[in-house]
């Protein structure tokens, strides 16, 4: 079974997220399923199939959650240290065209938020950045174009 890395911050998101669809949505849909099924014919019935769609939806969710908390290898990024990008790095780069500054952490799969700062392990960007330092030149073959990047700063936090 693989394991699956992600940081503290990541694994408490996940619980979350599991014990909010255990706890609320699933008696919610329980509930909407009960009312739409007191209207009568099933097969003519729109509300019981978009019920019973969105427990699906939950169900699977639900078992997703399950999987990869359960494969979890959590990561103490405080403990982390060093000069070297490995993954729960912070990295602070510079876009050589544009001079543009991005600050990202290097989170697992499951956490990965862009509008957060969060990219995934398995991206590009991040794969790229891999076993690299302050001051060295990574490009990147990204789906929207190649981008040349500096690394300016690697913190863990």
């Amino acid at each position: 079974m693989e394991k699956i890395p992600m940081t503290a911050g990541g694994y408490a998101a996940l619980e979350r997220e599991l014990q909010r669809r255990r706890s609320e949505e699933r008696p919610r849909i329980i509930a909407a399923i009960s009312e739409a099924r007191a209207h009568g014919d099933l097969s003519e019935n729109a509300e019981y199939h978009a019920a019973k769609e969105a427990q699906s939806h939950n169900e699977g969710r639900i078992s997703d959650l399950e999987d990869m908390l359960s494969r979890a290898e959590v990561i103490d990024v405080s403990k982390l240290s060093g000069t070297t990008i490995k993954f729960g790095a912070t990295v602070t780069l510079v876009d050589e065209d544009t001079e543009e500054e991005k600050t990202y952490q290097i989170v697992g799969d499951a956490e990965a938020d862009v509008k957060e700062g969060r990219i995934s392990i398995s991206s590009p960007i991040a794969r790229a950045l891999i076993g690299k330092s302050v001051g060295d030149s990574v490009e990147v073959t990204a789906p929207g174009g190649a981008r040349a990047y500096e690394v300016l700063q690697v913190a863990f936090r």
